[in-house]
């Protein structure tokens, strides 16, 4: 299962939770926090924001350089 934001066709993003082994892959970062539960504990070190960030911050150079060959 994978979403489509922004009206991206082209880019896909996989849901974790439909993998065979989810707790295979950690996640890098956490985003719209500001609608979690006040029970649901964050790991400190992983990047958390509100609601969305900057990818041109936060990705590597290769995954943007992936981006801009896709989007153009």
């Amino acid at each position: 299962m994978w979403s489509i934001y922004g009206g991206r066709d082209k880019v896909r993003f996989v849901r974790i939770g439909t993998l065979d082994e989810p707790s295979a892959l950690r996640p890098d970062v956490h985003i719209f926090t500001r609608s979690k539960q006040p029970w649901v504990i964050l790991p400190e070190g992983v990047p958390a924001f509100e609601v969305y960030y900057d990818t041109k911050t936060l990705w590597p150079a290769e995954s943007l350089a992936r981006r801009k060959a896709v989007l153009g």
